[in-house]
């Protein structure tokens, strides 16, 4: 497997020209250029403009190295091992799916919607790799497989990880409305609302005399005649 090219190669080629006794061979080798480019370099017909970059002072390669190839033409000089590593470059852009694996998007789409309906098209999207259409003719079985469609957990579909599943989840979560619920306080059953503490049931109507009850209110009303 072939080495990457040192940065700036060109400017990597120049200050190699210039400072050291390596051939052009070497320094095409190294620099991932052409032989004549870099004779064109040392004539200066191809270096106007352009400043030597120094690959000892970058960490690119080693004085060791360049003593190596000066005394032995046919050394291939090397790129010394950086010493950092440099992150690797967050993905962006749709989750991409084996293709043996996406007829089960659907799938995963109809589960997701069913048992987390909270989580949005876009966090679908992200979490399986789909589009918005596709999720809205799951959503209203417009779906060409409709008919067909099973529920299945993505992550044992291998569309996503459980912990990717579980932090959309987290995240809808805070956006859900809290249901405010009254402390202490419920409707009390119907039994209790429609009784009546007072027991009329042994009353004998029979038992209320009308007119004596109006007579005696008479008699009350009377003043006596001195």
């Amino acid at each position: 497997m072939s080495q990457p090219a040192p940065l700036m190669p060109k400017a990597t080629a120049i200050w190699l020209v210039d400072n050291t006794g390596l051939t052009f061979d070497q320094i095409a080798n190294f620099c991932k250029l052409h032989p004549l480019e870099v004779k064109a370099i040392a004539d200066g017909d191809a270096s106007t403009g352009i400043k030597g970059h120094d690959p000892i002072q970058s960490g690119q390669i080693t004085r060791e190295e360049i003593a190596l190839g000066e005394s032995n033409g046919a050394h291939v000089l090397r790129l010394a091992e950086s010493k950092y590593r440099v992150p690797e470059k967050k993905r962006k852009g749709a989750r991409y799916t084996p293709v043996s694996r996406r007829q089960d998007k659907p799938n995963a789409i109809l589960w997701i919607v069913r048992n987390h309906p909270e989580i949005k098209d876009a966090q679908i999207i992200r979490l399986i790799g789909t589009t918005k259409h596709t999720i809205a003719t799951v959503r209203d079985r417009s779906h060409w497989n409709s008919t067909s469609l099973t529920p299945q957990d993505p992550v044992t579909l291998g569309l996503c990880s459980q912990l990717e599943l579980d932090m959309e989840v987290s995240k809808s979560a805070k956006h859900r409305p809290v249901v405010a619920e009254s402390a202490g306080q419920t409707l009390l059953p119907a039994e209790e609302t429609t009784h009546d503490s007072h027991d009329y049931s042994n009353t004998n109507k029979d038992e209320i005399d009308v007119a004596k009850v109006f007579a005696k209110l008479k008699g009350m009303g009377e003043q006596p005649d001195y």
